[in-house]
């Protein structure tokens, strides 16, 4: 009796907003909106590999973080699919940690190799739209080395090569690629370097923009290196870095009404309006420096980007 009486709470389909830590029998029908890239890490316990998928109710107002590591990461990769619908069971659950997610839920699960996905087949769920936050370039001050991520928007005017770069945590080697949007500069690390990184490669001179959600900030000096040249931007470079995350999502040009409006902005004052502060801080010349300057000599992000043999020299 006992014991039919679990499998009957096991098999009826809980709302996703109901999952707590507490709540030892579950089970969840749910839209994969999202999955990460395999990848491999090493720490004091050797080496292991993660992936994470973010989960949506039916009702589209909850969604959710999943992780997997090792064993469940291997099983479970290509059995996750975006858009396609799951029943889950027999996961855990614990308090989210907001450093690695910005998905606006108190907790997230954790899949193990014992845990059920089942593919709901022949139904499907509306995959809902990713929602921005957008932060200001002139606010994000208060976001550097926190743990919280921000979204950002703005106009690409430059794409960087890309770059190996080897982690320090695990000695891995992991592709980088920065991306100049206006007045800060974004790291895209791993898959964003090769996937949406090379798609901007070739778009950089119709200026694109480009809407990024959760983002990692640091601060820097206010110098922007551009394919080995520095150009200094005083007016309005913010001196921060910001970097991808693993679950960072990236749309270039997206249909969404501030991508318009800063399309419209750029498009009819928004680029002359940054040559001109370029050109305003060359002529006055806010860093003076004794001596020979690698900064003496200033140039336009135009001039750079029109110009892709400059630096070709530089180690």
């Amino acid at each position: 009796m006992e014991s039919s009486k679990k499998l009957t709470i096991a098999t009826k389909v809980l709302p996703l907003a109901s999952l707590h830590p507490h709540l030892a029998i579950w089970k969840i029908k749910v839209v994969l909106t999202s999955k990460g890239s395999m990848r491999e890490y090493q720490n004091a316990k050797g080496q292991g590999c993660v992936f994470k998928v973010e989960l949506t109710d039916e009702d589209v107002s909850t969604q959710m973080q999943a992780t997997m590591f090792n064993e469940a990461a291997r099983r479970f990769f290509d059995k996750f699919e975006v858009g396609k619908v799951y029943y889950i069971t027999k996961g855990t659950v614990k308090l989210a940690n907001k450093q690695f997610t910005a998905i606006d839920n108190d907790y997230e699960m954790i899949l193990s190799q014992y845990s059920q996905v089942d593919e709901v087949i022949n139904e499907s769920m509306v995959v809902p739209e990713k929602k921005f936050n957008f932060v200001p370039f002139d606010q994000l001050q208060p976001y550097v080395n926190n743990k919280t991520l921000v979204d950002v928007i703005g106009v690409v005017q430059h794409v960087a090569p890309i770059v190996s770069i080897r982690r320090k945590s695990d000695q891995q080697i992991v592709p980088k690629r920065d991306i100049t949007l206006t007045s800060v500069v974004v790291s895209l690390w791993n898959h964003h370097a090769n996937s949406v990184g090379q798609e901007l490669l070739g778009k950089d001179d119709n200026s694109p923009i480009v809407a990024i959600k959760s983002l990692k900030i640091y601060e820097t000096s206010c110098l922007c290196l551009v394919s080995y040249i520095y150009v200094m931007l005083p007016l309005f470079f913010s001196g921060l870095s910001l970097s991808t995350v693993t679950n960072s999502y990236i749309r270039i040009d997206p249909d969404i009404p501030q991508c318009l409006t800063l399309r419209s902005w750029y498009d009819s004052k928004g680029k002359e309006t940054i040559s001109a502060l370029l050109c305003l801080a060359a002529s006055t010349r806010l860093m003076k420096t004794p001596g020979p300057s690698m900064l003496s000599d200033w140039v336009t992000l135009h001039f750079i980007t029109s110009n892709p043999c400059l630096g070709e020299d530089k180690v």
